[in-house]
């Protein structure tokens, strides 16, 4: 039997990859797994049971003990041992533990299969840093997201306003540069683009535009 077809939208954070795989699924009636989040969680959990980041083993065993739920009160909400972390995942310091976690192998090796299990008819839309690289590899289409520093931090502010945080946009930008030099030099599953993937610049596109554009190269299997 077949897999079930995924579309990987890998990119640095704030390029849109997250809205973007929303929209498509939307439109394709796939499933969706937002990998951020998982990681996020992971890193919250960590700052709340105040896990040395060190301590790889300790990180490994929460990550594969999370009791992590989705949607429960809505479309994006994500809940944590009960408690509604939906918010506070997409702060300042969910994005940073999220990038500190996602360095350290024994916790990735233990979210990885949590991931794989997303994958089920009629298809998956994956957004992340390594999905088209690592987790699932064999998608049938790779895109890589990208965008100016300034443009994504001026959108991740906008998106904290909105949310009722309070943030300043240039910690935003020197925090975001910051992380994507740890995504990038990271040595376990760097973030870059698949060698296969199709790279699209979303500083000058509508939301509209790369949804459109990411449906004119998918052909499913």
């Amino acid at each position: 039997m077949s897999k079930s077809p995924v579309i990987a939208i890998d990119g640095p954070s704030g390029s849109g990859k997250g809205t973007i795989a929303t929209r498509v699924a939307e439109k394709l009636g796939y499933s969706l797994l937002d990998s951020g989040a998982l990681y996020r969680v992971l890193g919250i959990a960590c700052h709340l049971k105040d896990i040395d980041l060190t301590d790889t083993a300790a990180v490994a065993n929460l990550a594969k003990n999370l009791d992590i739920e989705f949607g429960r009160s809505g479309e994006g909400s994500v809940w944590l041992d009960g408690k509604d972390v939906s918010l506070v995942i997409r702060t300042d310091l969910g994005s940073d533990m999220a990038s500190r976690v996602a360095a350290i192998g024994p916790a990735r090796e233990a979210l990885f299969e949590r991931q794989l299990a997303f994958r089920k008819p009629p298809g998956l839309v994956a957004d992340g840093r390594d999905m088209g690289t690592t987790v699932f590899p064999d998608a049938q289409l790779k895109i890589f997201l990208t965008a100016s520093a300034q443009e994504r931090a001026e959108r991740r502010y906008k998106q904290l306003i909105g949310k009722g945080i309070d943030a300043i946009l240039p910690a935003l930008l020197r925090d975001l540069k910051e992380r994507d030099r740890r995504d990038s030099e990271r040595a376990i599953s760097p973030l870059k683009p698949a060698e296969d993937a199709i790279v699209i610049d979303t500083t000058d596109l509508t939301i509209e535009q790369v949804v459109g554009q990411v449906l004119e190269h998918y052909v499913p299997a």
